[in-house]
């Protein structure tokens, strides 16, 4: 019997047919409908949002509601713990750059960071600025940063207030806290400061949402004035913009998922046109940081598909000039790189776990950072100046709190900075974390890595959340998670599978999982699944599958291919509208992620492929468990309408009992709420679905 009694009647869309033909095959979309013909316009304007569309959208949100009304006191109970994890006054360890050390901060109670500097080896702090202030009165604010001018006197800043991702930059006078006039719109986010601090430069977000200009804005100058420096045409290329630590060159960065390009502008001549390094080709990554008279570039050239670091002298940095440093090691894959006067850093995965690798420029000399855990995660913070021998490190796993280090390359000794404080308190040792291998339908291993108490039966009994992404080539770390806790400590195994799209075993366990080879990402999960119930970890009925945007298209496919082996599924911003979506060269993300999924409009093999898995096109009839979809409504990268439709066809298909749930965020995007404390709302809302559905309230 379902545990969600006494709901009323749930919400039934109106079909209304769009049939459309690609490569002579015909689809009806009985729900297209759903999709606002302004949708741009309404990014940045909410409530032009059609009424049709937000009386279905507010007719989901009142159903939900009802559906979880049991869960309020839960969910109460479940913020209040994942607050009382956090240190409300909490304050960054403040980077060191010239006669400054600048860094970020909380207050007891404040939502969003407080930007500040204090003198180089400690002292009075200023607060140059201050989220919470510029968010008052705003239903989201996310914040893009400040960036500092290399003499300290002004900062850029910028904000989104919409959820949509169009940010606003503003200038600020940090001796005084004041904002200059100017104003630049409809931007990426962020800028980069030329060397005199009198201009700056700035990527622009085109009519379809893609960062697709590269601008060059001197103070004092109007928006139409700017320069522009650099447009790219091809709609299936993201531009962005960023500076090295000498502050000789900017760098412009063009890219898809699988191709990138650099520009050069020499910081001595900015109305120079930007030069080419190596001319795009398809299938060549290559990304560049400059160590004085050298560029240390990381790339793919030659077939090294984990990748290796090539050196070309500044003034010749074609691809011809490129030499080898650190050479290609299959299955040790390199991740980024750093340069400083007399070393160069580089963060790498070996046999599943990270590690960093400091090399002398000198004489060669490596040596690694490396811990002992089972399963950890590593990161690399790096520095704010170039002639340093210090950089700064994190390093957590599933079982210890964040510590953050700061590490001599030439001494090589390590000093502990900061342990992230658990106010509520945190015993390492009443918890086990493990790494385990599930087999996978064609030999393969997934790793799977689990962390639940040690008290906890492994009988089958214990209900378990498993999350999964799967896409991009990016690996979920296994980091110290407050939040899970609430989870684990009410008896949950907390699971995430390391699924085929991201590179947790190596460049190609990426490539096995994207493009025609999707498929393997939703049978590895689902392996993961077979794996945890049949070695008494928990039992299928007790899994709950967790995954956010591309992780939501996985979400999608395994409730399509194995519905009874998940008791509950949880689909954030989900990307299950796979098909439509790729066949829409209009929509932000569309052409550049065609390296990844494939592009149906050009070829009948994609289209059929992606008609074989998209989420939505395979919604059948078929007892589905309970699903709670998360969505955002001015969502640039998932819109909302994908959920939306998703879940209208779910329930009009399902032939089980079990609910079918949307909640969309009428004042967020992509990432949901914005604050720090809204969005543990968020968490708990979503923790709160998972144990009504295991029975655990």
């Amino acid at each position: 019997m379902s545990v969600f009694q006494n709901l009323p009647a749930a919400p039934v869309a109106p079909r209304k047919p769009v049939t459309d033909t690609h490569h002579g095959i015909a689809r009806t979309d009985d729900y297209a409908w759903m999709r606002d013909d302004n949708w741009q316009a309404m990014f940045k304007d909410p409530s032009i949002l059609k009424a049709d569309i937000r009386a279905h959208l507010d007719a989901e949100n009142a159903y939900m509601t009802a559906a979880m009304a049991d869960t309020e006191a839960l969910q109460k109970q479940l913020f209040s713990e994942m607050r009382g994890r956090i240190k409300e006054d909490d304050s960054s360890v403040p980077m060191k750059d010239g006669p400054h050390a600048y860094g970020t901060a909380f207050v007891t109670g404040g939502e969003q960071p407080r930007y500040f500097r204090e003198p180089r080896e400690g002292g009075e702090r200023t607060i140059l600025l201050d989220g919470d202030k510029e968010a008052a009165g705003k239903g989201y604010f996310r914040l893009a940063g400040l960036d500092h001018s290399s003499d300290h006197s002004l900062g850029i800043w910028g904000y989104d207030d919409k959820g949509s991702e169009y940010f606003t930059l503003k200038v600020r006078d940090l001796s005084t806290g004041e904002d200059r006039a100017e104003t630049i719109a409809n931007t990426g986010g962020g800028g980069v400061w030329a060397p005199d601090a009198g201009s700056f430069f700035y990527t622009a977000l085109d009519e379809n949402h893609r960062p697709s200009k590269v601008f060059h804005h001197t103070l004092g100058e109007p928006q139409e004035m700017d320069r522009l420096v650099y447009e790219e045409k091809d709609p299936g290329f993201f531009v962005s913009v960023g500076g090295s630590l000498i502050d000789d060159f900017i760098y412009i960065d063009i890219h898809d998922h699988e191709t990138s390009e650099y520009r050069l502008i020499a910081t001595a001549d900015l109305s120079a046109d930007p030069v080419i390094v190596a001319p795009r080709h398809a299938g060549l990554e290559y990304s560049m940081t400059e160590g004085g008279d050298v560029f240390y570039i990381l790339t793919n050239a030659d077939g090294a598909k984990d990748f290796k670091i090539m050196e070309a002298p500044v003034a010749t940095p074609e691809r011809e000039s490129w030499t080898e440093v650190v050479p290609h090691r299959p299955g040790t894959l390199i991740l980024s790189h750093m340069a400083f006067a007399r070393h160069l850093v580089w963060l790498e995965r070996h046999e599943g776990l990270p590690r960093i690798v400091v090399r002398d420029r000198a004489t060669g000399e490596e040596h690694a950072i490396a811990f002992a855990e089972e399963a950890y995660s590593l990161g690399l913070s790096g520095a704010a100046e170039y002639d340093t021998d210090v950089i700064r490190f994190s390093y957590s796993s599933m079982t210890t709190p964040s510590q953050l280090f700061d590490y001599d390359m030439a001494t090589r000794e390590r000093r502990l900075l900061k342990t992230q404080e658990v106010p509520s308190g945190h015993d390492p040792d009443d918890y086990i974390t493990r790494r385990v291998f599930a087999p996978a339908f064609d030999g393969e291993t997934v790793p799977v890595t689990l962390l639940y108490r040690k008290d906890v039966a492994l009988d089958g009994s214990a209900p378990c959340l498993l999350y999964g992404y799967g896409a991009y080539g990016i690996t979920i770390p296994a980091s110290f998670n407050t939040n899970c806790l609430s989870l684990v400590d009410r008896g949950f195994i907390y699971a995430i599978a390391h699924v085929r799209g991201g590179k947790d075993k190596g460049f190609a366990w990426y490539e096995n999982g994207k493009m025609d080879k999707k498929v393997n990402t939703f049978k590895d999960f689902i392996a993961a699944a077979d794996y945890l119930n049949q070695e008494r970890f928990t039992s299928y009925a007790k899994i709950v599958a967790e995954g956010g945007s591309a992780g939501g298209m996985l979400m999608g496919a395994i409730a399509n291919m194995a519905p009874e082996k998940f008791g509950g599924i949880i689909a954030a911003v989900p990307f299950v509208d796979v098909l439509n979506t790729m066949l829409d060269d209009t929509l932000p993300l569309t052409p550049p992620e065609w390296p990844e999924w494939g592009n149906p409009i050009d070829s009948r093999d994609f289209y059929n492929l992606m008609a074989g898995y998209s989420p939505y096109d395979n919604v059948a009839a078929k007892p589905y468990p309970a699903i709670l979809a998360l969505s955002g409504l001015t969502d640039p990268r998932v819109t909302y309408w994908e959920p939306t439709k998703w879940v209208a066809k779910l329930r009009q298909n399902t032939t089980g009992s079990e609910p079918i749930l949307l909640k969309t965020n009428m004042d967020a995007g992509h990432g949901g709420a914005s604050g720090r404390f809204q969005r543990l709302e968020e968490i708990a809302f979503e923790y709160a679905f998972a144990l009504k559905v295991t029975e655990k309230m």
